[in-house]
């Protein structure tokens, strides 16, 4: 490529479409998943740790801190912003070690404590910071925080907006009759608000899901065992210290690890998001089939979109196109993530460092399909109309309601019911049947009175069963 070296430009260009084209829609989540994230969540490990052995006398002669020292420890992580990231990027480039970096980083906060505090003991417990930790004791925890911060704070309201919307459309069209297709042919009719029920009814079972999730941590040592901590100081009873520090976390304490923590809660979380996304998958296409059907039309103000460049008759449905490549690429990373995060060589190797980084990615095309999806529900509008002449020029759906009433009349004692499924199909399959034909051949068919008229009242149309009844089964 000639020209200008795009890579030299200040600030730095984006290199893939979240960070670029698609900031807005993701932009929350870097707020959690991003790398400045991760440190200030690996700060608050840190320090919390500080603060917690200091709290549970679980160092014979360490200083008990004061609120104000407290304080001011805690504040760290709450003021890390463009400087702080700035000077930290500048102590791992030193480093080339990004929880030494961070280490590194709170011992200088310990140093600069008396400027702001006075008389104060915090330069003194620097030597407590990190102890009898590995990296992965900061690192698993980090993540556990950023991850369960992530899901319950962007991910899973935007799920509530998409799910609330959903509810809405099926209510309000939960008796709007609607021709069904199964294996693409025309079935037994339903109603839109009910073929949307089924989608929102799927979706929340899975949110329910990761709402439900674990979020596992510990704090052990290098290979699982407390071996620096009871060596060093014998008299502590390390589990429930341990315990006690992973609960306080808000996380769901993990007794049993190597030098990492199993991961195998990312893993559960990752494959129920990503069936979430399959499912959401599978609406996207149906609805867009819909439109390809009319049976939505799409307001072109609220797509925001100008159409096609070249026929301008045309409104494409991009949202729910953009959300099935978005979703497939999110469940790509999904089940990468859950595959290779359960298994590591023995003890610990590296592997799942750099696959964890792309957690955000995962995420982030996930959010972005979620905000596609809701924004181009917004902007659909039913054509009840275009539904009605559908179902009217197929009459030959109606067989299936003639066959079975013949059946039951005939096991309540009706005579000439024989063989009701071959003749439905003789008149029907294959070819189209409008009304006068099929009134017709129910009026031949000798059933008793009730039944005969409660089948000639009947149309594609009316042919939808409990259909509108179903919706009330969604929960507000």
């Amino acid at each position: 490529m000639g020209g200008m070296d795009l890579s030299a430009i200040t600030p730095p260009l984006a290199l893939g479409p979240l960070d670029g084209r698609y900031r807005g829609s993701v932009a929350p989540l870097v707020n959690h998943l991003s790398e400045a994230a991760l440190n200030r969540a690996r700060l608050i490990v840190e320090i919390e740790w500080l603060i917690h052995l200091t709290e549970q006398d679980a160092l014979p002669g360490a200083p008990k801190l004061s609120e104000a020292e407290t304080a001011y420890l805690r504040a760290i992580p709450e003021d890390f912003g463009a400087p702080e990231i700035a000077e930290l990027a500048e102590i791992e480039a030193e480093t080339r070690h990004d929880v030494k970096a961070i280490e590194y980083f709170l011992k200088r906060r310990l140093e600069a404590a008396p400027a702001s505090l006075g008389e104060t003991v915090l330069p003194s417990v620097s030597e407590i910071v990190h102890i009898f930790c590995t990296s992965e004791d900061i690192n698993n925890l980090a993540y556990a925080l950023v991850i369960h911060s992530a899901v319950e704070e962007v991910w899973l309201p935007a799920t509530r907006r998409l799910r609330a919307k959903l509810i809405s459309l099926s209510h309000s069209a939960a008796g709007v009759p609607m021709l069904a297709r199964t294996h693409g042919q025309a079935a037994t009719p339903v109603t839109l608000g009910k073929e949307l029920a089924v989608l929102t009814h799927r979706l929340t079972r899975q949110m329910k899901r990761v709402e439900r999730a674990e979020y596992l941590g510990k704090i052990n040592g290098a290979t699982g065992t407390y071996a620096a901590h009871s060596i060093s100081v014998p008299g502590t009873d390390w589990e429930r210290i341990a315990q006690a520090f992973v609960e306080g976390l808000g996380l769901t304490w993990n007794p049993l690890t190597t030098q990492i923590e199993s991961h195998d809660w990312q893993a559960e979380l990752y494959s129920d998001v990503a069936r979430f996304n399959r499912v959401l998958h599978n609406l996207a296409t149906d609805v867009w089939t819909y439109i390809s059907l009319g049976y939505f039309r799409q307001n072109l103000a609220a797509q925001g979109s100008t159409g096609s460049s070249t026929m301008p008759h045309k409104v494409n449905p991009i949202r729910f196109e953009n959300a099935e490549a978005n979703l497939e690429i999110s469940c790509a990373l999904l089940d990468t993530l859950a595959a290779t995060l359960v298994t590591s060589r023995l003890q610990r190797d590296l592997t799942d460092s750099t696959t964890q980084r792309n957690i955000s990615v995962a995420f982030g095309h996930s959010l972005l399909a979620l905000d596609n999806v809701t924004r181009g529900l917004a902007g659909l509008e039913v054509d009840a109309d275009q539904m009605a002449r559908d179902l009217d020029s197929n009459w030959e759906v109606l067989g299936e309601a003639v066959q079975s009433a013949m059946r039951a009349a005939g096991i309540a004692g009706a005579t000439g019911m024989a063989n009701p499924y071959e003749r439905l199909k003789e008149l029907t399959r294959g070819r189209r049947v409008n009304a006068v034909e099929m009134r017709e051949f129910i009026a031949d068919l000798g059933l008793p009175d009730d039944v005969a008229a409660r089948l000639l009242a009947l149309s594609p149309a009316s042919y939808t069963g409990l259909a509108e009844h179903l919706v009330r089964h969604l929960e507000d």
